[in-house]
């Protein structure tokens, strides 16, 4: 991590909120990398420690950081503090890195940068520290987006039925969605507030291009080839004819009705409803299980030098 540290001595710093436009322009002047270039520059941080090679990797994904920093932005925390967690996010990435295995750095980083930021949301806001098991830490963090899904906007309480239907997806009570969502409702504040002391700076002036950048293009890239990789391999779990009826139903364009299915296989429209809902169970899991593996050797790596960073 040394190499990593020191190659960040150059990288700009966001000291205060006031700053953070100026912050932003800044970052924007380092170059992205292309696919090759990132990968020889990979290849001399881990053969030779090369400290620019590690200075171009960070600075290159600053951008990166900065996005996702933005998206934690209604906690209530300072956002020069989630960049700065998440800056710490993206120097273990760098580290750990391993091109060979075919992911760009971005895909990979975004790992580490939501890690990152995650444990000094959980750790520094008092209205999280009340969700201590991983239900409610999923609450907290997937509320806001379930609300917006479902259309739910106005101020004050959840309607009943939208609370209800939150608790099912989340696996909470209805009690705990209407309790975390006066927790939060009670952190927001207006757009016009000021949040620097000579009130130039607005929290509006906060927001940031919401247009997809080329990290975000890159990551989301990189993501449908893990998601189709882990697809292809948990298919190979389920039977023959499971593996065609999800094919049919689940990943065709034009999906097959549940009559004409049955109707092939000699088997009733309910028998088949039960047999796609067994093999999408064992899809489910498989895929999961290989994610959390996934994500399992990912903090492995970490620890070791998770006192150093």
């Amino acid at each position: 991590m040394g190499n990593v540290v020191s190659s960040l001595n150059r990288v700009p710093v966001l000291a205060s909120e006031s700053g953070l436009s100026a912050y932003l322009n800044e970052i924007k002047k380092f170059p992205m990398l292309a696919p090759e270039e990132e990968y020889m520059l990979a290849k001399r941080l881990v053969e030779h420690g090369d400290t620019e090679a590690a200075h171009k990797m960070v600075t290159s994904h600053l951008r990166l950081v900065a996005k996702i920093a933005m998206g934690y932005r209604f906690y209530g925390l300072p956002v020069s503090d989630l960049i700065s967690e998440g800056n710490v996010g993206l120097m273990r990435a760098v580290k750990k890195f391993e091109p060979e295995r075919g992911f760009r750095l971005a895909t990979y980083a975004m790992w580490w940068i939501k890690a990152a930021i995650n444990e000094y949301v959980l750790n520094s806001w008092s209205l999280v520290k009340v969700g201590t098991v991983a239900a409610q830490k999923k609450l907290f963090f997937n509320l806001r987006k379930m609300k917006a899904k479902l259309g739910v906007y106005e101020d004050g309480d959840i309607p009943i039925e939208k609370a209800e239907l939150i608790a099912k997806r989340l696996d909470v009570t209805t009690q705990e969605v209407i309790d975390m969502n006066r927790r939060l409702s009670r952190s927001d504040a207006s757009l016009n507030a000021p949040v620097a002391e000579d009130g130039d700076l607005q929290r509006q002036d906060m927001l940031v291009d919401t247009t997809p950048n080329q990290e975000q293009v890159l990551g989301d890239n990189e993501d449908r080839k893990l998601g189709l990789k882990l697809l292809t391999e948990a298919m190979t779990m389920l039977t023959e004819r499971e593996r065609k009826i999800i094919q049919e139903r689940r990943l065709a364009e034009n999906p097959r009705t549940l009559e004409e299915i049955g109707a092939e296989y000699g088997i009733s429209r309910e028998r088949v409803r039960q047999i796609e809902n067994r093999a999408f169970a064992k899809l489910q899991a498989a895929v999961v299980k290989a994610m959390a593996l996934l994500q399992a050797n990912v903090a492995a790596k970490a620890l070791p030098n998770y006192a150093a960073v």
